[in-house]
């Protein structure tokens, strides 16, 4: 069964200008309403590295949560932010951004990957504590622009330790766009059989030409769950390529409807999303 994860938060972090966060509740509340299976909805980090997310407990508050089955997320990228968020019962998953690149760990997070691993440790057991699921994301999982080592035995190697620690979701992200239909496919093919009780995900981020590409790769490997984002907005500020945005809500849509995949999704209530996306992303 397709899995749909909405990111607002990826698609709002890396925005200069501040969106008042009565427009953030008005939006995040019209996908609440959608049927999506989870909403990444905020981050629980430093203002100071992402000014955009620093009304992240604001927004929380005025989510109507009454009246709909999707799930929040948040990101955190250090003890503090973990304990902050698990003092909040309405969030289900705590994601940590665990990058298999060395060099964007620490643009990232300023840990290195040995410090960020037993960060994940510290953040597991909290979860685990508080009656919350950890969400991993594995940045630059197909690759990375620095220079550093990586092939597909890294992200299983990896795999396997998180795992080792009580870990059961992961998602694999494309941080630059950099992945391409022969990497998808390997990693894919590779870890989804080997930890069949693994829930394994897509974050990709990709130039619009790429995006059906991707889908279709991860797809053909047996992925079913993907993070996007309405009209493609987004994309990492940390990474070296700020130009590539997530993949869009409407190219996982209409390559959803070709697959004839059933989806039970509130189509009014996506238009109206779609209508208020301007006044988020386009605000002055």
């Amino acid at each position: 069964m397709l899995k749909i994860v909405e990111c607002p938060r990826d698609a709002m972090q890396g925005i200069t200008h501040a969106i008042p966060t009565e427009l953030k509740i008005a939006y995040e509340n019209a996908l609440l309403k959608v049927g999506f299976d989870t909403l990444d909805f905020g981050s629980f980090v430093s203002p100071k590295a992402i000014p955009q997310m620093a009304d992240t407990a604001a927004v929380l508050a005025g989510l109507d949560l009454d009246h709909t089955d999707t799930k929040l997320s948040a990101i955190v990228a250090n003890k503090r932010g973990a304990d902050t968020a698990c003092t909040f019962p309405e969030i289900s998953y705590l994601g940590y951004p665990f990058s298999l690149s060395e060099t964007f760990q620490l643009r990232n997070t300023r840990k290195d990957m040995e410090t960020s691993f037993d960060l994940v440790k510290e953040v597991q057991e909290l979860c685990v504590t508080h009656d919350k699921q950890l969400l991993l994301y594995f940045s630059m999982a197909f690759g990375n622009p620095y220079g550093d080592p990586w092939h597909a035995e890294l992200v299983e190697s990896w795999t396997d330790k998180m795992v080792a620690e009580g870990i059961n979701l992961i998602a694999l992200a494309d941080t630059v766009g950099s992945a391409d239909e022969e990497s998808i496919s390997s990693i894919f093919t590779t870890l989804l059989p080997r930890f069949p009780e693994v829930e394994i995900g897509a974050h990709f981020h990709a130039h619009p030409d790429d995006r059906i590409t991707k889908l279709q790769a991860a797809w053909d490997a047996g992925c079913r769950r993907f993070d996007v984002a309405l009209q493609g907005y987004g994309g990492c500020p940390f990474a070296k390529d700020d130009l590539v945005g997530n993949i869009s809500t409407e190219s996982l849509l209409t390559f959803a409807n070709q697959q004839q995949e059933p989806l039970s999704l509130d189509l009014d209530a996506l238009a109206e999303a779609q209508a208020l996306a301007p006044s988020i992303f386009l605000h002055q």
